[in-house]
């Protein structure tokens, strides 16, 4: 898989190979693609200031002019959306919009996991044997991405599913599983983009972002350790979640504001064993859309 190839994915829900329709292509590929670009993505674009100026534009009023031409160019459903389109009061607003529970059902078995968010998903078993993320020869660090050495070899041969949202999708995140969530815990960093086009070139931009911890005391499943990670044009990560109160699968943990977005989600050895689908993702390099709540693995005996 090269850099500049489009990018594919396999749907769950249909079993069909899509291309994805990349919001803001031909200016990543720009940025990430030729040496000018560079200049330009380490001078300004990765700081923290860039994404600033562009949130505060996506917070103003008169952004709402966005909403309609944005969800007839990427074929929204409309009928998902907990409230009408004339209550969003910026495109931010609209964003970060709730739906209605009926459009995402949580599988309610007590040994299945569930998938964070709506997104393009890779899964991988065990860590220490990932072949190559987003390109081969790429390798997770682990200790690095959690941003606490202790806790990161905990996962170190763990199972790790990548969601990717894209600014398409629903924002809202939710937790995979039941449990006791912990205090979040903020790790600073730059706010690369996250987008494959990107990616496929340094995968270390998961690291090196911006990013919140999460771990969920989560019974039978162990330390679930979820990771939610900014991205160039998402400076602002919010938890709506109450640490230290128990919550069950499928609540609301948080949401991005405006921009790509990705979820780390990771799981001690021996725990779970992945959906085939994710684990062939992982392999393949192709990613798999699937929606929250969908099946993501099951409880191991």
């Amino acid at each position: 898989m090269q850099p500049n190839d489009p990018i594919t994915l396999k749907n769950r829900h249909t079993g069909a190979i899509e291309t994805e329709k990349v919001y803001g292509e031909a200016w990543l590929r720009r940025i990430y693609g030729n040496p000018l670009g560079q200049l330009a993505l380490h001078a300004v674009v990765k700081r923290a200031f860039f994404s600033k100026l562009y949130g505060a534009a996506m917070d103003r009023p008169s952004s709402v002019s966005r909403i309609l031409p944005f969800i007839k160019t990427y074929g929204l459903d409309v009928n998902e959306f907990a409230d009408d389109i004339s209550t969003y009061r910026s495109f931010n607003d609209f964003f970060y919009r709730k739906l209605k529970s009926s459009a995402r059902p949580v599988d309610a078995r007590a040994d299945i996991a569930t998938l964070p968010a709506d997104g393009r998903h890779l899964g991988f078993q065990d860590a220490s044997n990932v072949k190559g993320i987003f390109a081969k020869g790429q390798q997770f660090d682990i200790p690095t991405l959690v941003g606490d050495r202790t806790l990161g070899e905990r996962y170190a041969r763990g199972t790790v599913v990548c969601s990717r949202l894209c600014p398409v999708d629903y924002h809202r995140f939710h937790f995979p599983v039941g449990g006791v969530p912990q205090e979040p815990v903020a790790i600073d960093g730059a706010l690369f983009s996250v987008n494959p086009i990107a990616l496929r070139r340094h995968a270390s931009y998961l690291w090196q972002n911006k990013r919140q911890r999460v771990s969920i005391d989560a019974g039978p499943f162990g330390l679930v350790t979820i990771i939610a990670i900014g991205a160039t044009n998402v400076g602002t990560i919010i938890e709506t979640y109450k640490p230290g109160v128990a919550m069950n699968k499928g609540d609301e943990k948080g949401y991005f504001r405006f921009g790509g977005s990705f979820l780390a989600t990771l799981f001690e050895p021996g725990r779970i064993q992945l959906e085939n689908d994710l684990i062939a993702a992982g392999e393949s390099g192709q990613e798999l859309y699937a929606k929250v709540g969908s099946p993501l693995g099951r409880l191991t005996a």
